[in-house]
């Protein structure tokens, strides 16, 4: 698995959301994962925001839109639009803040109340640079992520500490589960032509697919 930077060549085209209370380094992970870059200014994002970025996966070009949103309350109007076609998560806390960890089990059936069961769900804890501010365990939201079968990793956007893999882990989950259920209804996800569309996700307007042949 490595970085791929060419984002006019992909095979797979997945969408994954960010989610997580305000001011936890959503925006932040996504721009240090999306561009190699962090703000040290707090601001809080206004809407939606989205950025891309492509990664390679057993040969294939995996490319992925991420959408990132505001955790306040007054933008919930938009969550609908937010999570459809979405198949993958990453829900942030921050570590030195335990009331975005209590948080999370609501931002999860947020999530599954607006997604397919197939979506793959990362739980992050962000800003594992302030050690000595550490209030939330690493085993407890391990514990956690084990009872709600969910992938789990500590990252610092700062320090860029595991955010490459946290996405990529993330992306790679999501190429698998794609896989399977290829295989599931008798095909081989490793021979598909370019130009069929892989629905990981009920409904027509999901953002995943195969990339289509021809000229863009």
């Amino acid at each position: 698995m490595c970085a791929y930077r060419a984002d006019d060549n992909y095979d797979y085209l997945f969408k994954v959301v960010l989610i997580g209370d305000s001011g936890v380094g959503k925006t932040n992970l996504l721009s240090r994962f999306s561009r190699n870059e962090f703000s040290m200014e707090c601001k809080s994002t206004i809407g939606v925001e989205f950025a891309t970025r492509s990664i390679k996966v057993d040969d294939k070009v995996i490319k992925a839109q991420i959408w990132d949103t505001a955790g306040q309350e007054r933008y919930r109007a938009i969550t609908s639009a937010y999570y459809r076609g979405a198949v993958g998560a990453l829900i942030v806390y921050d570590i030195t803040r335990n009331v975005t960890f209590e948080n999370v089990e609501r931002w999860l059936k947020e999530l599954r109340d607006h997604t397919d069961q197939n979506i793959v769900i990362m739980l992050v804890g962000n800003k594992a640079d302030l050690r000595h501010l550490r209030a939330v365990q690493t085993d407890d939201a391990k514990a956690f992520c084990e009872k709600q079968n969910n992938f789990f990793m500590e990252t610092s956007a700062l320090e860029s500490l595991n955010v490459e893999n946290a996405f990529t882990e993330l992306l790679t989950g999501i190429y698998h589960v794609m896989s399977k259920k290829a295989l599931d209804i008798g095909n081989d996800p490793m021979s598909l032509p370019k130009g069929k569309t892989i629905n990981v996700v009920g409904g027509t307007d999901d953002v995943t697919e195969v990339k289509k042949s021809g000229c863009c």
